[in-house]
């Protein structure tokens, strides 16, 4: 069995235009953000589905049902994992990676990445949305594999973040692999966003900034962070979050 697995009902939209055959497994889910507790995946869900005000058949129907595709995924399954490098995508990668690597069956892993994108291209951290159908194919025409050490780290990387253990992660950030190749920027600007002195994070600095030299137009400032900072991938309710925050306080 081939699974695509898609970060994102965009991707999704055009992926069936490429003709790459398997199925589809649809991530909607934004770990970057919000509560994470449980010791188990049935607690998990509830506390996701609690924060995404969703009840938990809602949660179940519209975002767990897609990750039991994989739970369920029969012995030789391929999984192609269609992320992208930034912060946003890579926690929802690292958390689809624990999964996998605790399946029993026999797997091959996949990493498909925006390798048609040039590092300098201003659509780099977040590449697949304008992607066309020839595009999307030389990428998974590029797609990397994974080894039982790379599926291991990302597995570690997800528990530490899960458990916000800065030091895990920093130690797990040095790690040179090709499946994680901006592993380093990545953690760091995960870690910016919580200084151990108690100030604002990265993205509020750079929001305040935003919002006292450019503009205050709620627009104006998403366009302006995605500029700058374009490696959370943040999504716009992190954004409008974290611009009421800083306009709250000013």
């Amino acid at each position: 069995m081939i699974y695509h697995i898609l970060n994102g009902d965009s991707l999704a939209y055009s992926f069936p235009d490429t003709k790459i055959e398997g199925d589809v497994v649809v991530v909607r889910e934004g770990l970057i953000d919000g509560d994470l507790s449980g010791d188990n995946l049935q607690d998990f869900w509830q506390s996701r589905a609690k924060y995404m005000g969703l009840t938990e058949p809602e949660y179940h129907d519209k975002v767990a049902g897609e990750f039991k595709k994989i739970m369920d995924a029969p012995d030789n399954s391929e999984f192609n994992l269609w992320f992208e490098y930034d912060l946003f995508c890579q926690v929802n990668m690292w958390f689809i990676i624990s999964i996998i690597n605790n399946l029993s069956v026999k797997k091959k892993v996949y990493a498909v990445y925006t390798s048609y994108l040039d590092r300098n291209d201003k659509q780099f951290w977040n590449g697949f949305g304008p992607a066309n159908s020839s595009q999307l194919q030389f990428c998974f025409s590029n797609r990397i594999l994974l080894s039982a050490a790379d599926l291991q780290l990302g597995q570690e990387l997800w528990a530490a973040y899960k458990d916000n253990n800065f030091s895990a992660l920093t130690r797990l950030a040095q790690n040179q692999s090709f499946t994680f190749p901006y592993l380093q920027e990545v953690v760091k600007a995960h870690i910016d966003r919580f200084p151990k002195d108690g100030t604002n994070g990265r993205p509020e600095k750079v929001i305040e900034d935003i919002i006292k030299n450019v503009s205050t137009d709620l627009h104006e400032v998403f366009k302006e962070f995605w500029k700058r900072e374009s490696i959370y991938g943040f999504g716009d309710t992190q954004l409008e979050h974290l611009y009421d925050k800083v306009m709250h306080y000013r």
